[in-house]
């Protein structure tokens, strides 16, 4: 008898976290044997159950779905993470496989994509949506004509998330309390924002990301 693949769902999103489990368990080979809603919950998890794919969400109440990603690259690099986020792929795909995802699915997308992730990873290779695929291929064609290339793909997954918090209207103070961070290093954060983004002054970057906030996730 064919073993069963086992997973593990990571969502603070009670509601779409069992959409979650009930997609993968319509399969008869899959197995859901863990859900969490952060990152130390999951890694419990990871080290009792040893699941073959997690999926995780980038955002976790005031944590960064990404760090677990990169976590598990280190600790278990057997295990193949697929982010399934709200968040635009074209902004966080390219940051999501540098952390060691291994595919990336948005949350609107049907079930049959988000299954059709999973079978391609779990052949060893990694999944992103046919446009993606494409802009991942032109900017590698064209990495020497940086004009080109979106800067926001330049900043690191701390710096998008800075520059997520910036947008969504929370101060330097109140940043560095949702990320457990002195306020020192996130203005460290914030000026090589500025310096990846061609920015000015404190004001230009918070007009920027407001913009890109409500161009991105709403």
């Amino acid at each position: 008898m064919k073993q069963s693949v086992k997973f593990v769902v990571v969502d603070d999103h009670p509601l779409f976290r069992q959409g979650l489990v009930s997609v993968i368990e319509n399969n008869n080979h899959f197995k859901v044997v863990g859900e969490a809603t952060g990152i130390a919950e999951a890694l419990d998890i990871v080290e009792v159950e040893h699941p073959q794919v997690i999926l995780v969400d980038i955002s976790l109440h005031q944590e960064n779905g990404l760090e677990l990603v990169k976590m598990l690259k280190n600790s278990h690099p057997a295990i193949h993470a697929i982010v399934v986020s709200m968040y635009d792929e074209i902004i966080y795909a390219s940051s999501a496989l540098k952390a060691g995802a291994r595919g990336y699915v948005m949350k609107q997308e049907a079930a049959e994509t988000l299954l059709e992730a999973i079978g391609t990873v779990l052949k060893g290779k990694v999944y992103l949506s046919a446009d993606m695929r494409e802009r991942l291929f032109d900017n590698m064609v064209l990495q020497e004509s940086k004009q080109d290339l979106n800067p926001v793909e330049q900043l690191s997954v701390r710096e998008l998330e800075v520059l997520r918090l910036i947008g969504q209207g929370f101060g330097v103070s109140e940043i560095a309390s949702s990320l457990n961070l002195s306020a020192k290093t996130i203005n460290v954060y914030r000026d090589n924002i500025k310096h990846k983004l061609s920015i000015g002054d404190a004001r230009e970057l918070r007009k920027f990301a407001i913009k890109w906030v409500r161009a991105n996730e709403s």
